[in-house]
């Protein structure tokens, strides 16, 4: 269906007319789920789409509508959607067997090349999700060193566990989540990424401190970028009080480059925390770092140690169909040059943004690094030059913390109504299979989307 062009629409109504089957099978979910939803980033006013297939870089929902699809499997698809190689692997490894229930050779060459490709990974312990992993990382993290508590930075996520929750993606004012307990938060030492000084301190005069986890592209795949200096002085500091460095990377592994962000920034953590591409869009997460830490879940070499065996299960770990798919998909990322093609991509989508909000007059910012691209819509209305935005100047409070639920809603339904669909960030995690006519079709539903944000009183022009 094509976008709706005439003037006395709404952008809201647009996006009712061509998404009539999305509303009734929402309707219908309501019923039955909460919200209506199975992941809280997929909420969209009034409803979201319904995707009933997609391929490459493009989806189609239950209405017959195409888009060009920037959500990637939540940033897991780097290779697109249903490439040919892992379906082949997946469809192949379904006629085995989808569950053995024992150990099998897929699970070891996937953690070989986990070790290849990740510079900390010296061994390699697979769980069913990100979460699950950061999880494990920080029970490794406070056995290895008997200290309890965690160092983590304001808007930062690693997963929706206990430990992990507050900060994250609310109560940015140290407040208690519903249902998490006060005694656990405690064990916690939240700080904004930009105050290094504060940073460091805290590191120096505390004897309490078991790890540092955060996100290497700065909070949320990269809307709040680091500070300069901060991963390099994390590096040192933590080094030298024997505090675990953790990078999270959930998203930023095998996309910021293929070694991930560790070796695109020259700075190798104690461990890191891996997911999304790491199973080539199935379920899988993993811990990779120091032997000495994770033969913490060795017996023989724990005894060895002196130390505990840190137990860990987990039915659906190094699952066989997951690992057929990441197989494949990891060593396409060795040999192949998808990153780049990726990263590529993604910048001509940023520098074709930024253009549009010039020659629009709108006073927005396009950002972002690698294969990401991030929009800052403005809702406090800064005097912003498009031309030379810098989103670090703004920081977690500018950006983050200064969000307009409703403006992003609007943006994201208004890109969707022109064939286009974006994550709530807003921005996007390109594949390498987008291409030159993505891009082009991106920009064209961009310009779009901020004339009708203009026209519906949503922008004010700079």
């Amino acid at each position: 269906m094509s976008a709706p062009t005439s003037s006395d629409l709404t952008i809201e109504s647009g996006y009712r007319a061509r998404t009539k089957g999305s509303a009734k099978l929402y309707a219908e979910a309501c019923k039955v789920i909460p919200a209506g939803l199975t992941h809280d980033s997929r909420a969209t006013s009034p409803y979201p789409i319904y995707v009933a297939r997609a391929t490459g870089p493009r989806k189609w929902d239950i209405d017959g509508n195409e888009y060009v699809d920037y959500f990637g499997g939540h940033g897991a698809l780097l290779l697109g959607h249903s490439h040919p190689a892992v379906v082949e692997a997946v469809q192949h490894q379904a006629t085995l067997g989808t569950h053995w229930g024992a150990s099998h050779e897929l699970e070891v060459r996937w953690a070989e090349l986990v070790q290849r490709l990740i510079p900390c990974a010296e061994r390699v312990r697979f769980t069913a999700s990100g979460t699950e992993a950061s999880h494990l990382a920080l029970r490794l993290a406070r056995a290895y060193t008997g200290k309890p508590k965690i160092l983590r930075f304001v808007g930062h996520f690693h997963g929706w566990h206990d430990q992990v929750a507050a900060g994250s993606m609310s109560h940015f004012d140290g407040s208690v989540p519903a249902g998490i307990p006060p005694s656990l938060l405690e064990q916690s030492i939240v700080l904004p990424a930009e105050d290094i000084p504060r940073i460091v301190d805290t590191l120096e005069t505390r004897a309490d401190i078991a790890a540092v986890i955060f996100e290497p592209s700065g909070a949320s795949w990269g809307q709040v970028p680091l500070p300069p200096g901060l991963m390099t002085t994390l590096r040192d500091v933590t080094s030298k009080r024997g505090v675990i460095l953790i990078f999270d990377e959930v998203i930023t592994g095998f996309r910021w480059s293929r070694s991930g962000a560790q070796a695109r920034y020259g700075v190798t953590p104690d461990l890191c925390v891996l997911a999304k591409i790491l199973a080539g869009g199935l379920p899988g997460g993993a811990v990779a770092g120091r032997k000495d830490i994770m033969d913490q879940l060795d017996p023989a070499a724990a005894k060895a140690a002196l130390r505990e065996k840190i137990g860990h299960q987990g039915t659906f770990n190094s699952n066989p169909l997951c690992a057929a798919a990441a197989v494949t998909t990891l060593k396409i990322v060795e040999t192949s040059d998808v990153c780049a093609r990726a990263e590529a991509t993604a910048a001509e989508i940023r520098n074709g943004m930024r253009q549009v909000l010039i020659e629009e007059n709108v006073p927005w910012g396009v950002y972002g690094e690698a294969s990401v691209f991030v929009i800052f819509p403005n809702p406090g209305g800064l005097p912003i030059d498009p031309a030379t935005f810098d989103p670090v100047k703004l920081g977690f409070n500018g950006i983050k913390g200064a969000r307009d639920p409703n403006l992003i809603n609007k943006l994201r339904i208004a890109m969707l109504a022109n064939g286009v669909d974006i994550m709530g960030g807003p921005g996007g995690l390109v594949s390498a299979t987008h291409g030159p006519r993505e891009v082009a079709q991106t920009l064209d539903a961009f310009r779009t989307a901020v004339r009708w944000l203009k026209a519906e009183g949503n922008i004010k022009s700079s």
